[in-house]
């Protein structure tokens, strides 16, 4: 009985044997038929695309798998390096992924160079132990279950990547040993976001960290080089937004990028270089990205127009809005193509914003006060021509006039405090800062300047008044020295 039971155990194991060989890549790779048997590795590698590709597990542990034999095998002379530790793990991955004649051996097109851009990225810095990098590939893609990135097992795959990255970067004590400074709420706040409430419905389109931040080559925001450098931004969102099929079904323009270039921010950001001008994260989030809703427009652009905001928070014009659902800012300024505002926008013309819901039969109030306040404004505006038109042609005849152009700047002022002040849409305030600051200093510019000019011509008209004098008096003393000769003569004959 005892020798039918091992006769019986024997068959069961020679004929799982037989199984497992003939489920792995290649019959004779003693190394899997091995492990098959202790399950756990065995079972996650079966999942692996390189399992499936027909890459023996010595593909990066190394060692002999033709051989059953466990000290043959597993030798450092036919190159045994059991598990790989530190760098060793990315550069076993690197042996394959960063040659590009071994990639299209497997008939895989994936690029070559994401070992070299993970050692440049901010996560190929050392560690704290200073031995090696912070992140290795197995990190993100796994270690024995690895799969393409389009298999939603895999965690990289759109849908999972929030949870990947934040691993990490919601791990608070984990993050303090890197950056204290860097928040460790991000992924929380991306959930909150239009991309991470679509992302969490199972939409892999929208937006995820490595959209933005990139996958391999992640970089510090402050790097020229990173995707999420300020004047980046705007780039990097039009991948998406500026991409006509591929926002199809979403219901939103994709003009944005290009009203955006086109706008006041766009141009000092993306042609002047300012950093410090709006980009689109400054409007809408950074992680927690979200439209800014009817009530929140204005607190968006009052974060750097502090004083626009306040004076509009007052006018008659905010429970106008309120009334109305009108988003606040936008109403006048439009939201991507904010166009530099200029004097053309306020009045009762055809071409201003006010005469949208202004007129001399609807909103009559407010239309009369849009009409002062633009004649108002035109005022200052001529009385500055004039006065820089005259302080100019008295410095072009010599005259000292740099005080008064100096003074000058004071109007130039008035007419940006006035601009600001619009914002109140009460006259008697605008009146005060447009006559009382802009017109006074324009007219004593336009005084000093006419005194300026006048004293020019008083000179040049005296200078030419006192040659026509010495000159007569030159005539005079020649006439009266030919007489006093002529009688000299005449006695000496």
């Amino acid at each position: 009985m005892k020798n039918v039971i091992m006769l019986t155990l024997v068959v069961i194991l020679f004929s799982s044997l037989q199984q497992s060989s003939a489920k792995t890549p290649e019959s004779s790779d003693q190394c899997f038929i091995c492990h098959e048997q202790l399950g756990g590795v065995a079972d996650q590698f079966k999942k692996d695309i390189h399992f499936q590709k027909g890459i023996s597990c010595s593909g990066c542990h190394g060692g002999n798998s033709k051989s059953d034999d466990m000290e043959t095998a597993m030798s450092k002379a036919a190159g045994f390096i059991g598990v790989p530790k530190g760098d060793v793990i990315s550069q076993r991955c690197a042996n394959c992924h960063a040659k590009k004649e071994m990639m299209e051996k497997f008939g895989s097109h994936l690029p070559t160079n994401q070992f070299a851009l993970l050692q440049e990225s901010v996560h190929g810095q050392l560690s704290i132990n200073g031995k090696e990098k912070i992140v290795q590939c197995i990190t993100c893609h796994n270690a024995h279950g690895i799969v393409s990135v389009k298999n939603p097992a895999s965690p990289v795959y759109p849908l999972n990547v929030p949870n990947t990255c934040g691993k990490c970067h919601s791990d608070a004590k984990f993050m303090q040993t890197y950056n204290p400074s860097l928040a460790v709420d991000q992924v929380a706040k991306y959930r909150t976001s239009v991309h991470g409430m679509l992302n969490a419905k199972g939409d892999p389109k929208p937006a995820e960290c490595a959209s933005c931040h990139g996958s391999h080559g992640i970089r510090s925001v402050a790097d020229t080089k990173s995707q999420v450098y300020a004047l980046n931004i705007p780039e990097t969102c039009s991948k998406c937004h500026s991409d006509a099929q591929y926002m199809a079904g979403y219901k939103i323009p994709t003009d944005q990028y290009a009203k955006y270039a086109a706008s006041v921010h766009g141009k000092a950001l993306l042609v002047k270089h300012d950093v410090g001008a709006p980009a689109c994260n400054s409007c809408h989030g950074n992680h927690g990205a979200t439209p800014p809703g009817v009530e929140s427009i204005s607190k968006v652009c009052g974060t750097c127009h502090a004083l626009n905001a306040d004076l509009f928070s007052k006018s008659p014009h905010k429970q106008a809005f309120d009334k109305e659902k009108l988003p606040e800012c936008e109403t006048c300024h439009s939201n991507h193509e904010i166009l530099p505002a200029t004097k053309a926008m306020l009045g009762v013309d055809k071409e201003a914003v006010c005469s949208r819901c202004h007129s001399e039969s609807k909103n009559t109030k407010g239309y009369q006060v849009a009409k002062s306040m633009r004649t108002y404004i035109d005022s200052l505006d001529a009385s500055e021509t004039l006065a820089l038109k005259l302080i100019n042609d008295a410095e072009q005849k010599g005259m000292e006039v740099s005080e008064t152009k100096f003074k000058l700047r004071d109007a130039h002022q008035a007419i940006l405090e006035a601009r600001t002040m619009v914002h109140s849409f009460d006259e008697a305030k605008f009146k005060e800062v447009v006559v009382g600051k802009g017109l006074a200093v324009t007219k004593a510019s336009i005084t000093e300047a006419n005194e300026a000019i006048d004293n020019y011509f008083f000179r040049r008209y005296g200078l030419m008044v006192s040659v026509l004098i010495i000159s007569l008096l030159c005539v005079a003393l020649y006439l009266y020295i030919k007489q006093v000769e002529k009688k000299q003569a005449s006695k000496a004959s």
